[in-house]
């Protein structure tokens, strides 16, 4: 009976297998801290593998920065940490299949590396900027003069300087590099292979992240380079730079080629356009002459940046609907040249000098169909109706104008008072997971959840497309203490969040306010639109192993260990917290239904109908394995001490043989 690993997933070991599957002979051996044998890679005989000429010198095209290898170390080291279940702080925890997660998000992608494999459809972080000025990231990655040195090697044996260092130098990104690259490593193994990811970012580090993005991503996976617009002035003394970035990048190109798969998006204004059009038809009913005077005025007298005035084009009414009066004749010139007859003088009308669009048989049809429009008599050259409700969507632009004072606004108004600073648009981030091929059930990721925008944003996009995408956020519990802010804007800030997790009894970390801001979002929308979507949330902490200091790993266990542990699990976890470690290694996700029953007095837990059995009580009976072994779970889990001695776990091993042979059975 196999061991429980109880860590996460040994991404280097991993990779080292896979790379030789394809070239064997690059494959040696070395040693481990603990004196044990293990495989490595031959680093420069895997670089000859992948050249056809000769390797000399160490010269190559990278970008790389002080910590970068540290980095990498970082993101594939395995940690002995769990996601412990609070169902006390979620809200439709036995139905929702939304994920919030308390934790440091390098650790918790870790933990989730198995679970979440290629099973998230979009990602949308919002990093820390390293601007120093975020009152509850600690986002200035710059390093001390002292640190950048030491790891630099910038100075000769006798501790003297070798280059004069200025603000200029990587000692103010490189600690930011080695933060966001070890992440990003660990999300691209989490997106499916039409999966997206999108990073806001200002101009202290966009075209540094580019560079990572590059790396991680692949620069042939590289999408855009969105612009939003915030048109938030600011007091600098050159340019008040309005705008932010948003990198986009696939994960993999060739599949979305491959599949054909294009973005498109509602375009904005047109709910303004369509109202507006009813009241007319309601006022004026079939007056097609009088509903076009109005809408023409209606769109002149919209402010300029109205998304509706864009669309003033469509601006023509028939009986059938708005149109505008698009181009019938081929473009570039070379189109098919034939007669057509004015509908009234019976004369042929003038033929485009580039040809018509179509052919005579397809003319012929648009004519009966009526959305040909001539002109009073044969003079004119038609034209071709385009109708709206047939051109609603368009690729989007790679600008966004969106006032960033709008979201501050009304996440004020949702949670009673300014609580955080800056919080994203959810509208934009709505957009976001609406034109990039969201779906139902694909997975929305946010491990910079903040104030939990992005969960905000997935409800709304549900509710207006009909959809059931699920969201995984990801927030590092950070205390708010206003009392070390400077008097100021963010000290007011910090000291309203205060109150309003007093005023709910919670502990003043911004986790809290993520929580509150999803359960009254969900509540608000719910009463304005009666939609019937998930607006739980299942809340989850990262927490050391459930395994007591004395527990080893199964690559460490030694059968004369068994008689010195009492029990190997910490006395304060329960069994829904050991069900869900195992949840994590076994690779299931953590949204799915389970059920606990008492079956001869023991408790019996099955996740999912069987995707995964559990029960963790002492000298479990014969009777109750056998009942499990007969529901022929895909997995079946227990406790060393859920057995009397080892003849009692061989004697269990049987039994699953014979009932259940093809259940897979550990122990932790």
């Amino acid at each position: 009976m196999d061991r429980m690993r109880m860590e996460s997933v040994d991404m280097t070991a991993q990779n080292i297998d896979k790379i030789g599957s394809i070239f064997p002979n690059c494959i040696t051996e070395t040693i481990d801290e603990n004196g044990k044998p293990k495989k490595a890679i031959n680093f420069e005989l895997l670089k000859q593998m992948l050249s056809d000429e000769v390797i000399d010198g160490e010269e190559a095209y990278e970008f790389t920065w002080v910590g970068k290898k540290a980095a990498i170390v970082e993101a594939h080291k395995p940690i002995r940490k769990t996601l412990r279940p609070c169902k006390e702080e979620s809200k439709d925890w036995d139905k929702t299949e939304n994920l919030y997660i308390e934790g440091d998000n390098l650790e918790v992608l870790k933990l989730l590396q198995e679970s979440y494999l290629n099973k998230v459809k979009m990602i949308y972080i919002d990093p820390p900027y390293n601007t120093g000025n975020d009152f509850i990231y600690r986002d200035d990655f710059a390093q001390s003069i002292e640190e950048y040195a030491e790891q630099s090697g910038v100075n000769d044996d006798e501790q003297n300087r070798l280059f004069k260092n200025t603000d200029t130098n990587g000692r103010f990104h490189s600690d930011w590099c080695s933060m966001i690259f070890s992440r990003l490593m660990l999300s691209r193994n989490l997106l499916t292979e039409d999966g997206i990811i999108f990073i806001s970012i200002d101009e202290n580090e966009v075209n540094t992240l580019k560079l990572i993005c590059d790396e991680v991503f692949g620069a042939a996976n590289f999408i855009a380079e969105l612009i939003w617009s915030a048109g938030r002035k600011n007091d600098s003394k050159y340019i008040s730079v309005s705008h932010e970035y948003i990198l986009c990048y696939f994960k993999n190109t060739q599949y979305i080629k491959e599949h054909q798969i294009v973005w498109r998006e509602k375009k904005q204004g047109l709910d303004d356009i369509y109202s507006k059009y009813e009241a007319l038809v309601k006022q004026y009913g079939n007056d097609c002459e009088n509903i076009e005077k109005d809408l023409k005025a209606w769109y002149k007298a919209l402010p300029d940046g109205h998304p509706a005035k864009d669309h003033s084009h469509y601006s023509k009414v028939d009986n059938k609907g708005i149109f505008f009066a698009d181009n019938i004749s081929w473009p570039g010139g070379g189109g098919p040249k034939y007669q057509v007859l004015h509908p009234i003088t019976h004369k042929p009308v003038k033929v485009p000098s580039r040809g018509w669009l179509t052919n005579e048989a397809t003319m012929k049809e648009w004519i009966a169909q009526g959305r040909v429009e001539f002109g009073k008599d044969e003079n004119g050259v038609p034209t071709l109706k385009s109708y709206l409700n047939d051109r609603e969507t368009s690729v989007p632009y790679s600008v966004i104008y969106k006032d960033g004072r709008a979201a501050s606004k009304r996440l004020a108004k949702l949670l009673g008072e300014k609580v955080f600073e800056n919080p994203k648009d959810e509208e934009v981030i709505q957009r976001l997971i609406e034109f990039c091929g969201t779906d139902n059930d694909d997975i929305v990721l946010d491990f910079f959840s903040g104030s939990a925008t992005t969960a905000h944003a997935v409800f709304l996009a549900n509710v207006v497309q009909n959809k059931s995408r699920k969201f995984i956020l990801v927030q590092l519990p950070e205390k708010i203490i206003p009392e070390k802010l400077p008097n100021g804007k963010s000290r007011k800030v910090a000291e309203n969040a205060v109150a309003l997790l007093d005023s709910i009894k919670a502990p003043h970390n911004i986790c809290e306010i993520g929580k509150e801001r999803i359960r009254r979002a969900g509540d608000k929308i719910k009463a304005e639109t009666g939609a019937d979507i998930d607006y739980g949330f299942r809340v989850l902490k990262l927490a050391d192993s459930n395994m007591t200091d004395v527990y080893y790993s199964a690559d460490e266990y030694d059968q004369n260990m068994l008689s010195k542990l009492e029990s190997n699990v910490k006395a304060d976890r329960s069994d829904i917290d050991l069900l869900f470690g195992c949840l994590l290694e076994w690779g299931l996700p953590l949204s799915l239904p389970y059920k606990s029953e008492q079956i001869e007095g023991c408790t019996v837990h099955t996740y999912n109908d069987g995707d995964l059995i559990a029960c963790f009580d002492k000298n479990v009976p014969d009777n109750v394995i056998k009942t499990v072994a007969k529901r022929k779970p895909l997995r079946a889990v227990f406790r060393d001490n859920s057995f009397a001695n080892s003849p009692a776990k061989i004697n269990v091993t049987e039994i699953f043989k014979l009932l259940a042979p093809d259940t897979r059975v550990k122990v932790i």
